[in-house]
């Protein structure tokens, strides 16, 4: 029984991916994608880019997925994946600017400027509940 590591890694990352698809967020998997959808997006978009490591799974799609529970949310919803869409990811970075690269990592972008970041140091030594609130504070005051 064989199997290429790309189709094991696929399958290894599918239900990570699943975490945000189900909750209504776009994939955007390819540079073209991206650059379809961040620089016209009008109102304000969720960015997540998302991640194989701990904290994306214990803090970061969970405080998502609390922050979206939110009355007030974001016009658009998208998430990248790094070291899976590495282009695409690439591309959505470029939009994030001062920062550098981070992942996980969350932006939230107001007619195509980012208006909040929240990097990774300031996801892997908080809990879920903790980002949810750092997010729904940046909804109330950016997404109304």
């Amino acid at each position: 029984m064989s199997m290429s590591f790309e189709r094991y890694m696929l399958d290894m990352v599918q239900p990570m991916r699943d975490d945000l698809t189900r909750l209504g967020i776009e994939e955007l998997r390819t540079p073209e994608d991206v650059e379809a959808k961040l620089p016209d997006a009008k109102g304000t978009a969720l960015v997540v880019v998302n991640s194989v490591c701990g904290c994306a799974a214990g803090q970061c799609r969970p405080g998502v997925a609390q922050a979206l529970q939110h009355d007030i949310t974001p016009d658009h919803l998208y998430t990248v994946f790094a070291g899976q869409d590495k282009e695409a990811t690439a591309k959505a970075r470029e939009y994030f600017a001062p920062y550098p690269p981070s992942s996980p990592s969350i932006a939230l972008m107001k007619d195509g400027e980012l208006v909040h970041f929240i990097e990774r140091h300031q996801i892997e030594n908080r809990s879920a509940a903790d980002i949810a609130a750092d997010l729904t504070s940046a909804f109330d005051r950016f997404c109304r």
